[in-house]
């Protein structure tokens, strides 16, 4: 068996090895090390441990392996590993597989691996370790490194089609990243702008370097290149640009002006390339692209004003380096005077292309004959704008000026018949200004031959006269005949930009290189500051200290604290937690099976710890990674919710808590059932809890989009403790955050006064679902053809939003099971109420479900969930009634026992009366909530119609407890904020239900 042989099955067992789940990070980092040490791409750092034998026989081929590795790594091991790899300090392996290092940077296998990295990245969802890998290769492996890769390929087709897919993913880099950033802030590298730029500067750079070394039958992928430019706007004809607009001509013309001034031969093999790669071209309208942005370019030297002879000069001698000598017999002539007679350009433009031309008299006759064509083209006069008229008038003076006085080129236009035709139509022409571009015309070109004529009323600025005083002093002298005026350019800026393009890997050193420098000498700069100040008289330079006899030493600083901290011996037999990649390991650190004997229990606290650092990072990185989430969401409920903070760990509540809710919003389907059920066990807390209720209510607020804190500020605005003290204690509570967003809720609903969207917009009406659709068991599945892939192209999983799930996963399950959970109470409570009162059952008692406290945030709970769902199908004709029934009931019977003083000690419910106003409070926000909604989806018309009795009972109540609050009757539990939030709950549901009533009285079935 060969060596190549050997080393494809090892990559192939590698391969295999990635694609299943690895428990140990050190046996991963030596699979990883494997593909990398065949391809000689392993850093030097990891040879020593991690080298495989086998592999280093035999050569792989990088652009068959490494696309399914780079796939692997990015679907497979980083979703799970980055946390780990990078804090053992792993990840420069993983960046290997991407972007090669400067050590690897100029073989063969790590220009390949980058093309792979490139096509790769694109094809899959973008991510920010995607992102950091991007910025690394756009700025290490750009388009001049690639073309270094492609054109070592042998094979001219495989080469052209290699050299096309690494064009169409370079481009596709900027608009892939603001696509997938969605709005969000694009790094600046990769923004449309700054990457453009960069990359214009490379392909000049790409020019520079092959020039030398250029044969002129080997242009195809430089035409490539160059018809992918133009394709993609590179090459823009206007005169002026926004910043943001792309131009190869902006972007490279300081260094094309640089190498086009030296006077070597690398300078002549650069002219050369130039031309023979515009000549090459193979459309015309790409030819006429990039000649036309060439000219503009022109634009930001030549300026508005009129230019001197030395700046014309010099700018025509840019032309003729880039186009060639002027010539009729070249393939770009036609081109070229396309692109000068079909566009308005500026009078310095006309003054250049005339100064080049000119250097050719054979192209300069012909040139006139052409323009003299479209000058006295009786369409040209009677049509074109007065700025067209101004340009080529300007182009033929300027033209026939640069021939001496009474030469045959002067008398042959003189004497032609289109000429003196076209003088008589420019005459007879209404407009001033065009009559007097054919009147100058004619008197410099009878000058020229010796002839007198003079039309007078040339005094004056108006109606084209200034610019015939202009254009009769640039007859006096020709821009050709003036030396090129090189200005002062700031060619240290411009020799850094030619010298940094000499190496790559020189590009990471030398910025490591100055960024010591200067940091080094900002801190040298610090130490040398001295103050000086006027030393007067003190009266504390009199005080002499005493003098310490302490013979302690010093406290430790805090470097060495921290190598005291790293020393390894003082760690000997200390066992470290590893940190969980899978969600089965996190469920193993808060749901242990050793037992309690297990040897593992002193190393409790580190687990916890642990567990609720990486919980909620972990849970989210997993949400549309597999069936994993899934499969292991149940346990991870049960396990976060009955832990407690038995070690003192710092943060625990908030901790766990938002693990809670990554649960539910990454996972509805599974957390919110499981929690739902938890929540009416009797083995829990108070806390436990409301950590429960506050993740079922922060889920479906993050599955809607909506904000998951209110925007009021918290209370308790301490200014007088240091920020983390102020910051902690000045933190609304996560629970007290809830009562704070339903609040927002209800001042909404109450101030607000809505149409039905469905009145304004019908083509917005919703579909709307009489009950709660199951989803069905079996899914037929469609198998589509394989096209001879590689890759299967599975589909990125659509989010579940909250609409979806509401009904079926979150409102209707909880409403329901407390119903159950109601009755049983009841019926345990009715068993023992013949007993003595030491020995009946209460439900309402400290930390169970029907104590005002837990029943208060229940409802609140629900008006949240019940908000958020009121886009979902099934709201009209089953979430809105049924909350609406839960609320009336738990309120009227709070307020009935209330109004009667007629409460019994062994009341459920009212077995702690000062928190009555509370769940009343709550119980009213609820139905709040839901008559708004009602009102805001279709008027009302469904719960006024279909619930008529539902309806006039929440009437009465509301309208019972506004009346005894407004005589001045108190329930128990008032005062504070639940005086007025009781008050304005009430005065709320009264007035929505009249606005109801006001709409559908006379429609709604008597139900007396």
């Amino acid at each position: 068996m060969s060596t190549n042989t050997k080393s494809e099955m090892s990559i192939q067992h590698v391969i295999n090895d990635l694609r299943t789940p690895i428990h140990d990070i050190h046996n991963l980092v030596r699979q990883l090390c494997i593909p990398l040490d065949a391809a000689r791409l392993l850093p030097p750092q990891y040879r020593r441990n991690y080298a495989h034998s086998s592999g280093s026989d035999g050569v792989i081929d990088g652009a068959k392996v490494f696309p399914v590795l780079q796939r692997i790594l990015l679907e497979t091991i980083l979703p799970t590993w980055e946390p780990a790899l990078k804090e053992e300090g792993y990840m420069p392996l993983i960046q290997q597989y991407f972007c090669p290092d400067a050590f690897s940077n100029s073989s063969t296998a790590a220009g390949i691996t980058a093309l792979c990295a490139y096509s790769t990245i694109l094809s899959l969802p973008t991510q920010q370790i995607t992102l950091d890998i991007l910025l690394r290769l756009t700025r290490e492996y750009p388009i001049d490194r690639l073309y270094k890769t492609v054109s070592e390929i042998l094979d001219a087709e495989r080469r052209s089609l290699a050299w096309d897919d690494c064009l169409r993913d370079v481009f596709a880099v900027p608009s892939k990243v603001a696509n997938a950033l969605a709005g969000r802030a694009v790094p600046p590298p990769l923004g449309m702008s700054d990457y453009t730029n960069n990359l214009s500067v490379r392909c000049e750079f790409l020019l520079y370097t092959l020039s030398s070394t250029f044969l002129p039958d080997d242009v195809s992928l430089l035409t490539q290149l160059f018809m992918k430019l133009v394709g993609v706007g590179m090459f823009p004809s206007q005169l002026h640009l926004s910043p943001s607009q792309p131009s190869f001509f902006r972007s490279s013309f300081p260094l094309i002006r640089q190498r086009l001034r030296e006077n070597n031969s690398s300078s002549r093999a650069y002219k050369k390339l130039w031309n023979t790669l515009l000549s090459s071209l193979p459309s015309l309208l790409t030819q006429q692209a990039v000649v036309g942005s060439l000219f503009a370019s022109l634009e930001s030297s030549l300026g508005v004003s009129a230019c001197s002879g030395g700046t014309i000069s010099r700018e025509a001698l840019l032309l003729q380096c880039v186009l060639g000598e002027a010539s009729e017999d070249t393939n770009l002539w036609q081109v070229i005077t396309s692109v000068i007679f079909t566009r308005t350009w500026s009078q310095n433009h006309a003054r250049v292309f005339v100064c080049w031309i000119s250097r050719n008299t054979r192209a300069l006759e012909g040139f006139i004959s052409d323009l003299l064509s479209i000058w006295a083209n009786p369409d040209h006069i009677k049509y074109s704008l007065l700025s067209q008229h101004h340009y080529m008038s300007a182009l033929l003076i300027l033209s026939i000026t640069q021939f001496p006085c009474s030469s045959s080129q002067v008398e042959a236009v003189a004497l032609s018949a289109s000429f003196v035709s076209a003088i008589g139509t420019y005459i007879g022409h209404t407009d001033n200004s065009i009559r007097r571009c054919g009147m100058l015309l004619a008197e410099i070109v009878s000058s020229r031959v010796g002839r007198s004529l003079d039309f007078g009323d040339w005094d004056g600025d108006n109606d084209g006269r200034g610019w015939a005083r202009e254009m009769r002093e640039l007859c006096t002298r020709r821009d050709a005949d003036s030396q090129p005026l090189f200005e002062d350019e700031d060619d240290t800026g411009i020799h850094e930009a030619v010298s940094s393009n000499d190496g790559i890997e020189s590009i990471p050193m030398q910025n490591l290189r100055l960024e010591s420098e200067v940091a080094g000498s900002q801190l040298s700069g610090t130490r040398n500051i001295e103050i000086e100040a006027d030393r007067g008289y003190d009266s504390d330079d009199s005080l002499i200290g005493y003098a310490s006899s302490s013979a302690s030493s010093s406290s430790p600083t805090p470097s060495e604290l921290l190598e005291i901290e790293q020393d390894p011996t003082l760690h000997v037999g200390a066992k470290k937690v590893p940190r969980p990649v899978y969600l089965t390991q996190l469920g193993a650190l808060v749901r242990g099976t050793d037992g309690l004997n297990s040897e593992e229990k002193n190393h409790e606290a580190e687990k916890i710890e642990m567990a609720l650092t990486v919980g909620e990072d972990l849970i989210r990185r997993k949400r549309d990674f597999g069936t994993e989430l899934v499969e292991n969401a149940a346990n991870l409920v049960y396990g976060f919710i009955v832990l407690n903070n038995n070690y003192d760990l710092e943060d625990f509540d908030d901790k766990r808590e938002r693990i809670m809710i990554a649960l539910v919003a990454c996972c509805p389907k599974v957390a919110a059932p499981c929690v739902i059920e938890e929540f009416f066990k009797n083995q829990y807390s108070t806390e436990q809890r409301f950590v429960i209720l506050n993740a079922l209510a922060m889920g479906a607020r993050e599955l809607t989009s909506l904000p998951a804190y209110s925007p009021r500020p918290s209370p308790f605005p301490s200014k007088m403790l240091p920020p983390g003290l102020h910051q902690k204690y000045s933190a609304a509570r996560l629970q007290d955050n809830v009562e704070l967003l339903l609040g927002d809720i209800t001042r909404d609903a109450v101030d607000k006064s809505r149409e039905p969207i469905t009145d304004k917009l019908p083509e917005f009406s919703r579909e709307r679902q009489l009950r709660i659709r199951k989803a069905g068991t079996v899914t037929e599945t469609i198998q589509r053809p394989n096209h001879g892939a590689v890759f299967p192209q599975f589909q990125s999983p659509r989010a579940i939003t909250y609409t979806e799930v509401a009904a079926e996963y979150f409102i209707m399950p909880l409403i329901n099971r407390f119903w159950v959970f109601l009755r049983d109470e009841q019926v345990r409570e009715e068993r023992t109420a013949h007993r003595d009162v030491l020995f009946q059952y209460r439900g309402a008692g400290t930390g169970l479900i029907l104590n005002p406290v837990i029943l208060s945030h229940l409802l609140r709970t629900i008006a949240i969930l019940v908000h958020a769902a009121r886009n979902g199908p099934q709201w009209l004709a089953v979430i809105a009634p049924e909350a609406l029934e839960l609320s009336v009931t738990l309120g009227s019977r709070q307020i009935s026992s209330a109004l009667s003083d007629q409460a019994k000690e062994t009341s459920t419910v009212h077995s702690e009366k000062k928190n009555e106003a509370a769940v009343l409070t709550s119980a009213l926000d609820l139905a709040i909530i839901i008559l708004d909604g009602s009102l805001e989806q279709d008027g009302g018309r469904t719960l006024s119609l279909e619930h008529s009795a539902l309806l006039f009972s929440v009437g009465e109540w509301a309208g019972e407890v506004f009346k005894v609050l407004d005589s001045g009757g108190r329930v128990e539990g008032m005062g504070g904020t639940h005086e007025v939030g009781l008050r304005r709950a009430a005065a709320g549901v009264v007035l929505k239900f009249q606005e109801l009533m006001s709409r559908w009285r006379r429609s709604m079935v008597d139900v007396r």
